[in-house]
Order: C-alpha cells, then sequence, then structure tokens
C-alpha cells in the first residue's frame, strides 16, 4: 500500500483525521498521524525513514510480541512504547488483510468507549 492508501484506509473509520504534528503537511518526510476527532487519540502515525514507508500502530502487548515473532517487518514502535506499539515497514513479508487488520485493532484500542446509561 502506498502512503495515500494507508492514510485513505484509514480515513474509513469513524471520526478518524490525518494530521501532521510535527511537519508541514508538504514535506514528502512528514510524519502523519492518523487521529480520532472525539479524544485526539492516535492510532497510526505514518513517516518515511532511511527510504521505507513505516507505519506506527498501537497494539495489545501480547499480540505486539506474537507479530513480531510472525513477521520479519513488524518491530518494537520506532520511537513509541516498545510494549504497545508496533512498527510495520511497508512492502515486506505483512499481508494486506493482516495489516488492514492491525490498523482496525489498533483504532478500536483508541477510540472513544460508549459509557452505558443504566436505568433506574
Amino acid at each position: 500500500m502506498t502512503r495515500q492508501e494507508i492514510i485513505d484506509y484509514c480515513l474509513t473509520f469513524a471520526g478518524a483525521y490525518e494530521d501532521y504534528p510535527f511537519d508541514d503537511m508538504a514535506d514528502p518526510g512528514a510524519w502523519t498521524a492518523m487521529r480520532h476527532r472525539v479524544n485526539k487519540k492516535t492510532f497510526a502515525f505514518i513517516a518515511l525513514h532511511k527510504g521505507h514507508l513505516i507505519v506506527n500502530l498501537k497494539c495489545d502487548p501480547f499480540e505486539a510480541d506474537l507479530l513480531r515473532q510472525m513477521f520479519k517487518d513488524v518491530t518494537p514502535g520506532f520511537h513509541m512504547n516498545k510494549q504497545h506499539w508496533n512498527s510495520i515497514i511497508m512492502g515486506g513479508d505483512v499481508p494486506k488483510d493482516e495489516f488492514k487488520r492491525m490498523i482496525e485493532h489498533s483504532y478500536n484500542l483508541i477510540k472513544p468507549k460508549v459509557r452505558k446509561i443504566h436505568d433506574p
């Protein structure tokens, strides 16, 4: 997937928006943050690093470790908490469907929780 395809896919999730907290949007090497409008939490960072497109995704710690064992192109999160974030090097051994599932998992971890209203 290209950078724009990843951004477009992330934007399919309810409340998702594209942000550039560290760089100018016009910079081709800019860090793109995909966030949720309600709580402003980030579920994906997209960037170029050493000539490779990488995507940082939030992940359950147990699953994060499992994914690192399954795919050589899934590593501890670059510039992130290594327990809760993975970096995926695009164009590697992670299948597209699995990558999309990882994005959805990341989004589900940060999306606002729905409060239950109890009837008296």
